[in-house]
C-alpha cells in the first residue's frame, strides 16, 4: 500500500519511533464501561449467563466473535451471531454518550506535528471504527487504521506487521499503545516495542510479562512520556 504521509525528513525524524501505532476502546476512547453494559445486556436479552464486569472487560480489544465466545463460552455455536446484534444494539443506541479520554486531541496534534505516522489497531469492526472516528471528530488524524474484521484479531501481529508494511518501516521503530494484555502480546508478537495504559480494561498488574516500555496512568502521563522518549 502507499503511504497515506511522506516519511518523516531527515530534519524532522522523531527519536525513538516512526509509527506509533494506538489501540481504540478504553486507549483513546473512553468507552470500557459501556461496552462491558453493552456484553451484559445482550447475555441478558437472551437468556444466558451474564458474564461479570471482569469477565466481560478482560475481552475488550478482541473481534467481536472471538470476544463473546471468551466471554460466553457455553453459548450454543448457532446464537453467537443473534448474541452479537444484541450487543451492536444496544452499543449504537448508546455510543453517543461516549467521548475522548480527556487531552487525546491534543496529544495526537502534537504528535502529528513531530512527524510521526499515526495509525489504529483495533477490535472494532471498520464501520464502527469509522463511526467512532466521525464522533470522535477524528476523520482524517490517522495515516492507517486496520480492524478486527478485516485482518486477524489480536493478539494475532498480523494487523501490526500490515501497518509496518504500509509505512515501510521496521519493527523496531515501531511503538504499540494500549490498555489490555492483547495489545501488548501484538506488539511482542510483532517484535515492536509497546507502552500500556492504566485507565482501560485491564489491570495493569497482568502488563508485566509484555516488558511495556512503561505503562501511563494517565493520558497527561502518557503525552509527557511520548513527548520525551517517542
Amino acid at each position: 500500500m502507499t503511504p497515506a504521509a511522506s516519511p518523516p525528513s531527515s530534519g524532522f525524524r522523531p527519536q525513538q519511533f516512526d509509527l506509533i501505532v494506538f489501540d481504540w476502546d478504553g486507549t483513546l476512547f473512553d468507552s470500557t464501561a459501556l461496552i462491558v453494559r453493552c456484553i451484559q445486556s445482550a447475555c441478558f436479552d437472551l437468556g444466558v449467563t451474564v458474564p461479570t464486569q471482569t469477565q466481560a472487560a478482560y475481552v475488550i480489544g478482541l473481534g467481536l466473535r472471538d470476544a463473546l465466545e471468551h466471554a460466553v463460552p457455553d453459548l450454543p455455536l448457532g446464537r453467537y451471531g443473534e448474541l452479537a446484534q444484541r450487543y451492536r444494539h444496544h452499543y449504537v443506541n448508546s455510543q453517543h454518550e461516549l467521548s475522548l479520554f480527556a487531552g487525546t486531541l491534543e496529544m495526537l496534534r502534537e504528535l502529528k506535528a513531530r512527524h510521526h505516522w499515526l495509525a489504529v489497531a483495533t477490535g472494532k469492526g471498520r464501520q464502527g471504527l469509522d463511526d467512532a472516528l466521525a464522533h470522535a471528530d477524528l476523520v482524517g488524524m490517522f495515516d492507517g487504521t486496520r480492524t478486527a474484521d478485516e485482518t486477524a484479531s489480536k493478539p494475532n501481529p498480523r494487523m501490526l506487521m500490515e501497518l509496518i508494511d504500509q509505512f515501510g518501516v521496521r519493527a523496531e521503530r515501531t511503538l504499540m499503545i494500549g490498555d489490555t494484555t492483547h495489545d501488548l502480546q501484538l506488539a511482542q508478537n510483532a517484535g515492536t516495542a509497546s507502552l500500556g495504559v492504566s485507565f482501560g480494561a485491564h489491570d495493569h498488574a497482568a502488563f508485566e510479562p509484555y516488558a511495556p516500555r512503561h505503562v501511563a496512568h494517565s493520558t497527561a502521563e502518557l503525552h509527557q512520556w511520548l513527548r520525551e522518549h517517542a
